[in-house]
Formats: structure tokens, sequence, C-alpha cells
């Protein structure tokens, strides 16, 4: 399947022209306009003998040349062009002439994407990736210079018939991953813009979830970015759903409270319709139904049905829309009705996002279901111990530890996995916790752990009560071990 079937397949009702808009008003596209205006000496650089007289010839036919006479000229001098035009970017040295040599190499491809090939071909004959040279550029200290290069590489990537060298697209998915991190990145945008083209392409995504990209997206979610960033970002999340795999993996990475969190504080239209298509998406493309169910249990548990509810409420003029909404509203009503309390436990301790829901303490879903923990190589266990040693919130550490003493409590060997897998070192360090909730629930967790016998001990702690009870009562001190 060719790239450009590929895109219009994974999407449709998406004209590229619609996307192009999305970057209009950037800093970059300000600065670029500026740019256009400035006229370079092409004569002081032949003069100095830092361009020949071949690409000097073509550089001022080419600067002067209208659309027609353009079009004619690159038609009659195709090598000539991108030999002259990667000429000048290695020799010239002055940032001014470098902004206006990428500006216009940047409008040449806009005008007509086919262009791009003329890099490639050059690049075959000299057995060079086609953007090495471009590449290079981006560890410059110039802001335009950098961006520009940035949005000429994403177009190459993705509208040459070959797709981009691999080490060439890690190191350029990296260097778009870094740039998201940059705090008040006033090219963030444009950054953006190039995730949004690079991620349509299938190839290109499974290597952005290898440089960990999609932590990164979320990362800058979870921040205080504006509207169109949102938008923008979120617009890779979506366009990364496509992909079946990826679907499965996605909620991994908390996706859906994170999306849902912004969901519900959204006041723009485009921010709420790119949630709602990638939430559907997170529904209907994984392969493995189980992961479609347990997708939508995560969006139950992250208040997405209050938020459709809401929405249905409201007019929109996008037909999209509604439809997800309709869509959404009965595959998560169906959800609800045949959830069954593992299920609902699962999925919550799959987003991470832990609370005193009622299955934790209830227990009679620990008598049923602590075995079942086991699954899948441990699969739940292990988040568990993994939000013990990563999380800063107070209350999942809470949840946590009690759920792992409940579950050596009620599964016979339990005592020797949590120990196998890190989990008592663990819950041990929380004794000394700040939260004086985090130590309760930890200390209850490392006694379970410790008792050889469990009913025993709950009959010495029912003991201990009583005794503590009848001390009050006669007025008495009484001191016990802790």
């Amino acid at each position: 399947m060719s790239k450009e079937t590929l895109t219009r397949e994974t999407l449709p009702g998406l004209p590229e022209e619609k996307i192009d808009m999305l970057a209009a008003t950037s800093v970059l596209q300000q600065q670029a306009s500026e740019i256009r205006t400035q006229r370079i000496n092409w004569q002081s650089y032949l003069q100095s003998q830092m361009i020949g007289n071949e690409d000097f010839n073509f550089i001022t036919a080419f600067d002067h040349a209208d659309t027609a006479q353009r079009e004619q000229l690159i038609k009659e001098k195709r090598s000539q062009l991108a030999k002259t035009f990667l000429n000048l970017l290695e020799h010239v040295s002055k940032d001014q002439t470098i902004q206006y040599i990428l500006v216009m190499i940047d409008d040449m491809l806009q005008e007509d994407r086919s262009r791009v090939e003329i890099f490639r071909e050059h690049s075959t004959r000299k057995k060079e990736p086609v953007c090495g040279q471009f590449l290079n550029l981006l560890n410059g200290s110039d802001g335009f210079i950098i961006n520009m290069t940035a949005r000429i590489i994403a177009k190459i990537a993705c509208w040459s018939s070959d797709l981009m060298d691999k080490s060439d697209l890690n190191f350029y998915l990296t260097w778009l991953k870094d740039q998201l991190k940059i705090n008040n990145n006033e090219y963030m945008q444009s950054v953006a813009r190039c995730l949004q083209m690079m991620l349509r392409i299938d190839e290109y995504r499974a290597a952005f979830i290898s440089v960990d990209g999609i932590s990164t997206l979320l990362s800058v979610l979870t921040g205080r970015v504006n509207f169109q960033i949102q938008y923008q970002l979120i617009f890779c999340i979506w366009v990364l759903t496509f992909n079946p795999k990826l679907a499965e993996r996605m909620n991994k990475f908390s996706v859906i409270p994170i999306l849902a969190d912004i969901l519900s504080d959204s006041v723009k239209e485009k921010v709420t319709r790119i949630i709602l298509a990638a939430f559907r998406n997170l529904i209907e493309k994984p392969e493995d139904p189980s992961i479609s169910k347990e997708h939508c249990i995560a969006m139950v548990q992250s208040k997405v049905l209050k938020q459709l509810s809401i929405l249905e409420q409201r007019k929109f003029d996008d037909e999209d829309i509604v439809e997800d909404v309709q869509f959404l509203n009965e595959k998560l009503q169906a959800s609800v009705q045949d959830l069954s309390s593992f299920d609902e436990y699962a999925t919550e301790v799959k987003t991470g996002r832990l609370e005193w829901s009622p299955v934790h303490r209830s227990a009679q879903f620990w008598r049923e279901n602590a075995g079942r923990l086991n699954e899948k190589n441990y699969e739940l266990l292990r988040i568990l111990i993994h939000l013990l040693e990563t999380s800063r919130d107070a209350l999942v550490l809470s949840v946590a530890s009690y759920d792992i003493g409940e579950y050596v409590r009620h599964y016979p060997r339990g005592k020797i996995v949590i120990e196998n897998l890190g989990g008592k070192q663990l819950v041990m360090q929380l004794l000394s916790h700040e939260d004086p909730n985090v130590r309760y629930e930890a200390l209850l967790a490392v006694q379970k752990l410790m008792v050889h016998n469990w009913e025993y001990l709950g009959r010495q702690l029912e003991k201990e009560q009583d005794t503590t009870a009848a001390g009050k009562t006669s007025g008495g001190v009484l001191t016990g071990k802790a």
C-alpha cells in the first residue's frame, strides 16, 4: 500500500489543505512572510567565490521568476535545483541568507509536493541520505532556521516515494520530541505541525513510540498549553490510534483519563471533536475485544459518560461530533451493563488512578479474585508495585499498599510472589512516608506480609481491641506494641 493510499484510508474527511491551515498563523509563518520581502545580493557571493557560476545563474533566475517561469526552470534544470540549494546551504554562513533559502525551498515544495523527488533523486545519485544535510541544520542556534528546516524535512519524509532512513528518522523524531519539552517554546505550533504530518505515515508511528513519544505528548498535555497546541497534540494521538496494535497499547500510558480531563474542561469545539474521535478509535480499532471493553470501562471510570450527557444537550454544526457522541454513549452504556467487579478493578489499576472505590474494601471481592492478580504474568501486581515505586500521590500509594496486603491475605503464596516481584521492600519504605494515611496502610500491608497465620493475627487484633476497650472503661492506661 502506498503512503498516499494509507493516508486517505486512515484519515477520512481531513483534506491536507485543511490541516495546512492549522499553522497559518504560527510564529514560523509570520516570520517567513517577513523574510520573503527581503532581497539577497547573490552577486556578492559569486564575487567572494562562495558559489560558482552555475549556482549563481540558477539562483538568480529562480529568485526573480514568477510561478510559471519557476515551473519551467524546474522542468529544464531539475538536477541543478537540488545541487544549487544544497551548495548554498553548505557554503553560506549568514543566518539571514540561510533563512531566505529555506523559505524558497519550503515555498517551492508547498507549490508542488512531487518536487521532493528532486532532492531524493539527487541524494540517490550521490549515495547520501536525502535529509542528511537538512538534519545537520537542526543543530544550529537560530530558532527560525532550525524550525523551517524541520518543516522541510517533514515534507520530504512524508511526500517522497521512499521512507526516511531509519537512523535519520529516529534522530528527527527525537529532536521533535525534545522540542516539545522546551518550556515556552515559541515554535511549539510548528513542531506539533511537523508531528501531525509525520504520524500520518504508519511506519513512522512505531518509530515515534520507540523514542518514548506518547509519554512526551501526554506530559505536555497535562501541563498548561493553549487550545491550539492541545488540538494539534491530540490530533497526533488520534492518528496513532489508527494503528490497531498502537490503539491496544495506548491506555497503558493513561491516555483515556488524561483526555477525559481535557474533555471536561474544553470549551473549543475542535478540541472536543478530536478527543471524541480518539476515544472512538480506542474502541473500534483494537483487534482484541477484551481491550476494547477495557477502554470502555476506563472511559466510564474517567467520567466520560457524564461529559457525553452534557454534550448531548449542546447543538453542534459538525455531524461527526453528534455521531461520535451517540456511538460512545451506546458503547459505554453497554459496558456498564455487563461490567464485573474484576473488570472494574483491573481497569482502574491499569489507569494508575487508584481511589477507594467499593471493590478495594470488599472482602468478598478479594476472596473471589485474589488469585486472578496472577494472570498474564502478574500484570496487575506488577502495575501496583510500579505505582508504589513511582507515584507521588498519597491516595494511590495508600490504595496500592492496601491491595497488596489483601492479595497476600487471600492468596496462599502471596507473600512469596510479592517478595519475588520486589514489592515487600517498597511497602516497607513507605513506613516512613510523610503522609500518615500512607504510613498506616503500609504498616497494615507489612503486618500481612510478615505474619504466618492471618487468622491468628486477626484474633490477636480483636483481642487487643477488646482489652483496650475494657481498659478505657475501667479508667486504666494500657500500652501495646505497634
